[in-house]
Parts: structure tokens; C-alpha cells; sequence
């Protein structure tokens, strides 16, 4: 074989490997156990992990502080060019829960201030209609500087695949934090050929309707979407928060914008009826929201600031119209999973924790 020859096919030989690695977008199962199998590793007591294997592909190089309302992160890298960045979620820390429950919109764009000497300035979305779970955003403001830090230096060291993981909490804040790491991109501050992949399991809903649009949208690419949503439909965390849907949700274009005033045009007797119903039909939901930004919002803050003293929110967005993100890996029960992990209403994460997705997640085809 000529010498030539014999150079470029030992090159093609050596690059392949490199090639190989390359994440790839939609969902991977053997990819998911495995992270799955690392950010179970997250939790301090072991029970949380029992029976679930370590991961094969991958070593923890980093853990952080514990910064915000109980946040912390994870990185491991496979040493062929990949990193995870993992998420932690819920503690069983009072603050940890307060995240959750401090459930009130802020804006998909502005900035928070967590301290004199920390101000989060972020686009997680263009619409000037998105907004995301103000408790999470927190978690994401806190963690998002250690993770940049590292991730600009796993990227000097030669790392372009990022995969992003979060369970629970965890994985609320990966929608968030994966949108504001896009925007980055978008303005120039963090490469653009930093390949980014997301997998939220048994995440709930980070966001309103407006926001799950532009994040599905930034995430698909005609070869398939590079985050996934992946939800134990026996798992009840994934439909919460709770949604309050009310007319100003909806559309501009849309029948409901209108509505008072085609009422003025029926006669005397159809319009006082159909307005009386309508008004029964809107003034609840209006209601129920403003109500929902006053004890889970403003109240809450207050709580917060318990925890980050000098914490200001921008103003909240009136609105609580939680939307699940998709694409959506639904891991379906069947009679056998029941038997392993039966309905008990008092131990309401049964079908939450790691080994019931691992369990699923193992019998997907």
C-alpha cells in the first residue's frame, strides 16, 4: 500500500472513534440510564440509590457548594469529550421546598438580584408573553455562574458535548438553564459549537405556554430535538405546578379578546344572560390567579429572603398557566410495574424516586 494511502487510512481509523462520540439528538435509553445511574448519585443518603447501578461511562470530577435555596450541581466527564452537568433536585431541606412552592411568573426575560454583588440578567425566551416558575429561577440564577466557570473550562480542555440532567427540581431547572445557555449562545458568549443536549426526568412544568413554544422550538432540528422530557405518567410531580388558565392566556387573535363586545350587540334580554355567564366563566380563573401571585409570589418572597437577604424579584408576570415542555418520553406502567410499586397514599413519591424510572426506562424497546 502506498504511503499515502496507508497515512489517510490510519487517520480515518483514529478519527472515527472521535466521530462516534458525537452526541446525537432524540432520546437515547442507554444514554438516559446512564445518567440516571450518575445523578442518582447526587443524594447524600445512599437509600436513594439503592439497586441502581454506578455509572459505567463517566466520573465526577466536581461537585459545588450549596448556593440559592439548597442548589447544587454535578460534573462528569467521560474523558473522550463529554461532560454532564447534573442537577439536583428537591432536598429535604425547608428551602429547597420553598423553591418549589414559590410559585408565582416572573418574566422569561430581566434579571433578579440574589445579592449586592449578584444580579442575574437573563432571556430565557423573545416573547414578551413567557414566563417561567419564579422558585426555579432562583435555583437557576444561583447555579448558572459555577456551571459557565466550569463549562468554559471543560471547553478549553476540548469538550464540545454537554449533556444536561436534572430529576424532579432538577429537571425544572435544566429547562431553564438550558434556555438561558442557548440565549448565551445566541449573543456570542458561549461558543456555538458547544453541542448541548437536555434530559428532564420527572421534571414538572418550568414555565407557561408562550415559553414551552420558543424552548421546543429552539431545542428541534430536522434530525430530532435535542431535549427530552422524560415522565412516569404514574408519577403525579409532572403536573404540577398547578395551572390557572384565565382569557388573557389565550392568543391575541381569539374569539375571547372580543367577546364583551359582540356581547353589545344581541338584544336586551340574550345579553344580560350570556354576559352574566360569561362573567361567571372569567371572573373565577382571574380571580384564582391574582390570589395565587399573592400567597405564592409576593408572601413567599419574603420567605426567600430568609435565605438570600437581599434577594429582589422583578415584577411578576400575571399569569400562571403551566404547560408541560415537550418532546415527552412517557414511561407507561403496566400491571407488573403495580405490583413493584403499587398506589400508597402514604408514601407519596412512590412512583417518583430513581428506581421506578429506572425500572420503565429498562423495558422501553
Amino acid at each position: 500500500m502506498p504511503r499515502f494511502a496507508f497515512c489517510c487510512l490510519l487517520l480515518l481509523v483514529c478519527l472515527a472513534p472521535a466521530r462516534a462520540q458525537r452526541l446525537q439528538p432524540g432520546f437515547d435509553r442507554a444514554e438516559y440510564l446512564e445518567l440516571l445511574r450518575l445523578h442518582a448519585r447526587l443524594a447524600d443518603d445512599s437509600s436513594f440509590y439503592a439497586g441502581i447501578a454506578p455509572p459505567q461511562q463517566f466520573r465526577r470530577v466536581y461537585r459545588s457548594p450549596v448556593v440559592g435555596l439548597d442548589n447544587r450541581w454535578e460534573l462528569w466527564h467521560n474523558g473522550r469529550g463529554v461532560a454532564v452537568v447534573s442537577i439536583r433536585g428537591t432536598t429535604i431541606k425547608a428551602e429547597s421546598w420553598l423553591a418549589n412552592f414559590y410559585a408565582a411568573m416572573l418574566p422569561a426575560r430581566g434579571e433578579l438580584r440574589l445579592s449586592s454583588t449578584q444580579t442575574f440578567r437573563y432571556a430565557l425566551a423573545d416573547n414578551p408573553r413567557a414566563a417561567v416558575h419564579a422558585g426555579w429561577l432562583v435555583g437557576t440564577a444561583a447555579l448558572a455562574p459555577d456551571i459557565l466557570a466550569r463549562l468554559d473550562s471543560c471547553y478549553r480542555r476540548g469538550t464540545r458535548d454537554v449533556l444536561l440532567m436534572g430529576h424532579s427540581q432538577g429537571g425544572a431547572i435544566a429547562f431553564l438553564l438550558t434556555a438561558h445557555l442557548r440565549q448565551l449562545q445566541r449573543q456570542g458568549q458561549l461558543p456555538a459549537d458547544l453541542r448541548l443536549k437536555t434530559y428532564c426526568s420527572a421534571a414538572p412544568k418550568p414555565g407557561n405556554q408562550y415559553f414551552a413554544y420558543e424552548y421546543e422550538a429552539g431545542s428541534h432540528t430536522p434530525q430530532g430535538s435535542w431535549s427530552v422530557n422524560v415522565v412516569n405518567a404514574a408519577d403525579w410531580v409532572p403536573e404540577t405546578p398547578v395551572s390557572i388558565q384565565t382569557l388573557r392566556d389565550f392568543n391575541q387573535t381569539t374569539p375571547f379578546v372580543g367577546a364583551r363586545k359582540l356581547l353589545r350587540g344581541q338584544p336586551l334580554g340574550k345579553r344580560l344572560a350570556l354576559g352574566y355567564a360569561f362573567g361567571r366563566l372569567d371572573k373565577p380563573t382571574r380571580k384564582a390567579q391574582r390570589v395565587y401571585q399573592r400567597y405564592l409570589g409576593t408572601l413567599l418572597a419574603g420567605q426567600v429572603r430568609k435565605y438570600l437577604p437581599e434577594y429582589q424579584p422583578g415584577p411578576y408576570f400575571p399569569s400562571n398557566n403551566y404547560a408541560r415542555i415537550g418532546p415527552t418520553v412517557v414511561l407507561l406502567p403496566d400491571a407488573a410495574y403495580y405490583q413493584r410499586h403499587p398506589d400508597t397514599p402514604d408514601k407519596v413519591f412512590t412512583h417518583h424516586l430513581f428506581q421506578p424510572y429506572q425500572y420503565l426506562a429498562e423495558r422501553l424497546p
